[in-house]
């Protein structure tokens, strides 16, 4: 069963160097769809900081030019030279598929013509929704809004891509193929065994039982379909859609370590499996020397 009501979620983790601290919140996806995150205890920390640092995350993006690109986009997520995807999806995945499709895509014939990472994506959505789940995206949003409310420097340390040559690059996408299979085995493998992880970490993020969410894998689809892209044609044109999550990561670290120098306090929130990874971005500030202490 999925908690529902008024949940605090977890502590904060506190990094820190003599009198300087960062505070860290972790957020996570999926969350229960019914329930309501209570933001007074951050919003106290929020109120007493000078700084909010984003998430590391990337963006892609195709500029002021992007807009003679808008007539290409149509087809986009099609799969090139009218494959569909029992053309290109291995037999035991395909048959995996069908009765997802039945379930989820009833009646949409369409779906079949589209990309894997495509089809992944709506897949995970309409799953999420099925078992009371959300993205859980209303947290963040309410952390932004705290953060304005406040007057909060907002420092956006996002990893930034801008698409070069739009139509060429929609042009070589669209006829192009991509390795995005992974994308959505990796998807129907999390629906077939991990949904009840979900709920049960779901919940445990909701109460803030930090032991418990020790306990579980943090296993997803994460990694297959981010990657997805770095294998596309847009790739070859713009080399810095490869690694993209690592590059954010360390543009993120350097962001944090100037606001960690500038203000007594500073706010951000960070994916609570980037802050559990022993290789993740708050572990390479523990390595450079700052001080981190979990949620008591």
């Amino acid at each position: 069963m999925l908690v529902s009501g008024s949940r605090p979620g977890p502590g904060l983790w506190k990094v820190s160097k003599g009198e300087h601290v960062l505070w860290v919140f972790g957020t996570y996806s999926p969350l229960p769809a019914k329930m309501e995150w209570q933001s007074r205890a951050v919003e106290r920390i929020i109120a007493h900081s000078q700084e909010y640092l984003k998430p590391p995350e990337v963006s892609v993006d195709v500029g002021w030019s992007g807009v003679a690109a808008l007539p290409f986009l149509i087809g986009a997520k099609k799969n090139p030279d009218g494959r569909e995807l029992r053309d290109i999806l291995p037999p035991e995945l395909y048959a995996r598929w069908l009765p997802l499709k039945e379930k989820y895509f009833a009646g949409d014939q369409g779906v079949e013509r589209e990309r894997p990472s495509f089809v992944a994506d709506e897949l995970y959505s309409r799953a999420l929704r099925h078992a009371g789940l959300s993205r859980g995206d209303e947290v963040r949003k309410r952390i932004g809004e705290l953060a304005e409310k406040h007057h909060l420097k907002f420092t956006d340390a996002s990893y930034h891509v801008t698409i070069k040559q739009p139509v060429k690059a929609l042009r070589e996408f669209k006829k192009s193929s991509m390795d995005d299979v992974p994308c959505l085995a990796r998807t129907i493998d999390s629906l077939d065994t991990d949904v009840d992880v979900m709920r049960t970490r779901a919940n445990a993020w909701a109460v803030g039982d930090l032991d418990e969410i020790r306990k579980l894998s943090f296993a997803d689809r994460t990694a297959a379909c981010s990657n997805a892209l770095g294998t596309s044609s847009v790739a070859t044109l713009q080399p810095e859609l490869k690694d993209m999550h690592a590059r954010a990561a360390e543009q993120w670290v350097a962001a944090a370590e100037k606001a960690l120098a500038t203000n007594a306090s500073t706010f951000t929130v960070v994916h609570i499996k980037e802050i559990l990874h022993p290789h993740g971005v708050i572990a390479t500030l523990q390595a450079r020397g700052y001080t981190v202490e979990p949620p008591k």
